[in-house]
């Protein structure tokens, strides 16, 4: 069944340049995909022409997404609270105005456009509803519109509501959803790989996101500063952010066994994890679950992550090795603890996480779009 519309409310990055719309990548990708399910799709994002050139950011190629843009809103201090007071009613009428028109709509939060929906939904009752949540939906003590949003989906019970994981006393209206980020022909190559992944010699580390220290590239560099250079064959940071250029001093004892590439392209990205024996993400940043560990897994790269989030719903002893963030051991000692494993270990371990990576695909987020949210 074709649905005539959807209205997708977000803060997510998109730019036109010339007579074509950019957009980042990964919910481009997932947009287009279900773009078959609606005659139409009412895009609202972030204006951000500073994306021009990065390879994060896709051309948007569906025709049945129409794109609009909003001011850009966000950060902290006098300046930026002024910004977002002003932008408010700005944005407010700007998606009242395809709320009014549609009857599916979609806001993907935590952001600023998003709490706008979700008020309105309470409006606006008879219309389908769909409110995804992509931070930590059990953080204990979360930013202050994190929080507010949070306790509004929970209280939202006319509508649907999608979040990472799967947590105790979760509402009947929160459905648990993957994130999308594979195709079928990803999983087919990805195990034909790990099929061939080689544990017995050196190996290659890689860490994808933004580069910071919440996200634990500090305690990546300080954990392999622990291990042999002969144990290492190459080290991959994939992404950017202001202290790069100290991750890469810090860094440099590593040689030219290192890279840090910036961002790429999803292909450029996943040929690099398909060459990766572990994924590192130490994070302590407020995760739902970060979909690159997905696209890891598909590969047979084995995670060493945080329990951050519902990471540790799909990351356990059997397909990889999580620290806790709270917990005695460092995470140097979780890296050594997988390099001294017995390369037998290591091979199963990455073929036992190519079934994480399978619950991240595309088909699988349809079918449970169209059992739980569009034909409910």
């Amino acid at each position: 069944m074709r649905h005539k519309r959807i209205v997708v409310v977000s803060d997510t990055p998109l730019y036109k340049d010339k007579d074509s719309f950019f957009g980042f990548g990964p919910v481009v990708r997932e947009l287009e995909f279900i773009d078959d399910l609606f005659e139409e799709i009412i895009w609202i994002g972030f204006n951000r022409e500073d994306k021009k050139g990065d390879l994060s950011m896709l051309q948007i190629q569906s025709p049945r997404i129409k794109v609009v843009l909003l001011n850009r809103v966000g950060g902290k201090g006098i300046a930026s609270i002024l910004k977002i007071v002003v932008n408010y009613p700005i944005m407010f009428f700007t998606i009242l105005k395809y709320v009014v028109n549609s009857k599916i709509i979609h806001t993907r939060a935590p952001s600023h456009p998003a709490m706008i929906g979700v008020v309105l939904s309470f409006f606006f009752r008879s219309k389908i509803w769909w409110h995804k949540y992509a931070g930590n939906w059990a953080q204990e003590n979360p930013p202050f519109s994190y929080g507010a949003q949070r306790w509004l989906f929970k209280k939202a019970k006319h509508t649907n509501v999608t979040v990472n994981g799967f947590w105790p006393d979760q509402e009947s209206h929160c459905h648990s959803f993957e994130n999308p980020c594979l195709t079928v022909e990803d999983i087919e190559i990805g195990k034909a790989v790990a099929e061939k992944k080689d544990f017995a010699g050196d190996f290659v580390f890689t860490f994808a996101g933004r580069l910071e220290d919440e996200k634990g590239v500090a305690r990546i560099i300080e954990a392999l500063g622990t291990v042999t250079l002969e144990r290492i064959r190459k080290v991959h940071f994939i992404g950017d952010g202001p202290k790069r250029a100290l991750y890469e001093q810090q860094a440099s004892f590593l040689k030219d066994k290192v890279s840090f590439h910036g961002f790429l392209s999803k292909d450029a990205v996943h040929a690099v994890l398909a060459e990766s024996h572990f994924f590192l993400l130490p994070s302590t940043a407020s995760e739902g679950f970060p979909k690159v560990i997905a696209e890891a897994a598909c590969y047979g790269a084995i995670p060493l992550v945080s329990d951050v989030g519902s990471i540790s719903h799909y990351v356990n002893d059997q397909n990889g090795y999580v620290w806790f963030k709270k917990g005695k051991v460092s995470y140097s000692e979780v890296l050594e603890k997988a390099l001294s494993s017995p390369v037998k270990e290591l091979q199963e371990k990455s073929l036992n996480v190519l079934d994480l990576g399978k619950k991240f695909t595309f088909m699988d987020y349809v079918e449970k779009l169209n059992t739980f949210i569009l034909n409910n």
